[in-house]
């Protein structure tokens, strides 16, 4: 089933191009990176698929509710000293305006707990955010985007800032959670392409899409197009080491 589909978008910022003609089909059990170089457009069409940007030409098809998407911003804009609990950072996943005055449910507590648990993150539920270290607090607003009880999660550099064990640990979640949520990650951390991703959409203005099942080996540099995918695959797994290519 595809829960995507965008079809010839372009989008530019004032007058500077930054989507040129972008195609893209997204499937309900897709592990899906999108990877570019810095100012690429990568976050603009994450933004654009989560309707915070206005598309201005071209069409973003979703076969989802607004609320079967969850995400997981790069930055939180989560002051880490405020007195907040994991479990409350969870809650806030169900805010609205009427959940502000009259606080939570039952059934939304519950929610929360059960989000927290699939992260494996229930025994720290009223541990202070600031008390946890860089990849649990992670977890923590994954379990967040989870209490919408997601078709599809968008996540934009979810291992920023995190230790090479605690990136691990979180690309071993999203594994997890593809069995049952599509999962759609920006990141520039190409170890993943490798180990986790089912496909790739290389975004630099133009998408080219790969499947990891068919990246050609042999490549040369004269090539039209080079991006790191086929350079990964013309070096080799054994290439790849501490997320740098030698």
């Amino acid at each position: 089933m595809n829960l995507i589909n965008i079809n010839k978008l372009f989008f530019k910022y004032q007058k500077t191009d930054v989507l040129e003609n972008v195609n893209l089909t997204i499937k309900n059990d897709d592990f899906l990176a999108i990877i570019g170089p810095n100012g690429g457009g990568k976050s603009t069409l994450l933004k654009l698929i989560l309707g915070l940007l206005p598309i201005q030409n071209g069409t973003i098809e979703k076969n989802i509710k607004t609320s079967e998407v969850g995400y997981v911003p790069q930055n939180t804009n989560l002051n880490i000293d405020f007195p907040i609990t994991a479990l409350e950072v969870v809650l806030m996943g169900h805010i609205s305006s009427k959940k502000r005055f009259f606080g939570y449910s039952k059934d939304e507590i519950a929610c929360a707990l059960t989000s927290l648990e699939q992260v494996g993150m229930k025994e720290f539920s009223n541990k202070k955010i600031g008390d946890l270290s860089g990849g649990q607090r992670q977890r923590v607003f994954i379990a967040r985007a989870l209490c919408s009880n997601p078709k599809i999660m968008l996540l934009d550099e979810p291992t920023a800032s995190i230790d090479v064990k605690g990136q691990q640990e979180i690309y071993e979640l999203l594994k997890e959670l593809n069995k049952s949520i599509c999962i759609v990650v920006v990141s520039h951390d190409l170890s993943i392409l490798l180990n986790y991703a089912k496909n790739v959409a290389h975004v630099n203005r133009s998408l080219v899409f790969h499947s990891l099942e068919q990246v050609q080996k042999n490549v040369t540099l004269t090539d039209d197009h080079l991006c790191e995918v086929e350079l990964l695959s013309a070096l080799g797994k054994t290439q790849i080491c501490c997320n740098h290519v030698h």
